[in-house]
């Protein structure tokens, strides 16, 4: 069994949230500021095989996405998905808490405790 981890931007208030929530929990955590180390494709393709949310969900429509000029529909596929975040990290949803081969995508934070 691999560790739990949390896909974490610490400047981000939610995944703020969800570290603090799991720390205490006393949750023994890889944190992975995925900014830091971005993802590759095999670990993207696997975050979207283990939520159960549409892989749309994983992409944060922000101002950036929107200074990027890109359209929704074109990022609702897995494919497109990856392709996306493999490029434009930034633009992934977060936190991000995977445990025991299901993951949740922590937005609200207490999204993690479904997990736990």
């Amino acid at each position: 069994m691999t560790k739990p981890r949390l896909y974490h931007n610490p400047n981000c208030s939610k995944s703020r949230g969800a570290l603090e929530i799991l720390t205490e929990r006393n949750v023994d955590i890889d944190v992975i500021e995925y900014l830091k180390t971005p993802l590759d494709e095999a670990a993207l393709r696997e975050i979207i095989d283990l939520i159960e949310d549409p892989p749309a969900e994983l992409v944060r429509k922000d101002n950036h996405f929107k200074e990027l000029g890109l359209n929704e529909s074109d990022y609702t596929t897995t494919g497109g998905v990856v392709s996306l975040l493999a490029e434009h990290p930034k633009l992934m949803q977060r936190p991000i808490f995977v445990k025991d081969g299901h993951a949740v995508i922590g937005r609200p934070s207490e999204r993690v405790e479904d997990l736990l």
